[in-house]
């Protein structure tokens, strides 16, 4: 469906989606999609997956003009190691896994990479401080916390005991 297309129902053949998206851009990647002699660009709108099998139960195709933007959502994928963070014991994290963006279907980003390598405990990095692909823009508040530099604590680990001390009137000291 889409671009004033009526929904038409198609059946695909589970090995022939997965290789269509198996490649980097994953369930962005544009489609060329068949239907009785006509050629339809399309990304995929909503995949439903089967609760236990994980198969794949039904997909909805969004039929595109490859001129016009679209909203998509992006993987998050973090780079590098924040060294500062994981000397402090603490952790980085993501608190998305995706970002929502409008792009037209030339410029749409396979996955979106934040470097966390120079973050330090407590910096977070905010949605309008990510830099995004040209051509595309997120969409949500600037200010939204998209990934995390948690402060950890050192436990300092106590020296072990020398020497047992046995207490008064205890019998096992006695040779």
């Amino acid at each position: 469906y889409g671009q004033g297309m009526d929904p038409i129902s198609v059946l695909i053949e589970r090995r022939d989606l997965r290789n269509a998206l198996s490649g980097a851009a994953g369930s962005n990647t544009i489609l060329e999609i068949s239907v009785d002699g006509n050629v339809y660009p399309a990304v995929v709108k909503d995949m439903q997956r089967h609760p236990v099998r994980r198969t794949v139960a039904h997909v909805d195709f969004l039929r595109i003009n490859m001129s016009e933007e679209l909203t998509i959502s992006v993987p998050v994928v973090l780079a590098g190691e924040a060294k500062a963070v994981l000397a402090d014991g603490g952790l980085v994290d993501a608190s998305s896994d995706t970002i929502d963006i409008v792009t037209t279907p030339a410029n749409m980003p396979s996955e979106i990479t934040i470097d966390i390598t120079n973050m330090k405990p407590g910096d977070v990095i905010r949605l309008g401080e990510i830099k995004l692909p040209a051509g595309t823009r997120a969409l949500g508040d600037p200010e939204l916390a998209i990934v995390t530099a948690i402060a950890g604590s050192k436990a300092e680990v106590a020296p072990a005991a020398a020497e047992v001390v046995p207490a008064a009137g205890d019998d096992k000291a006695k040779s």
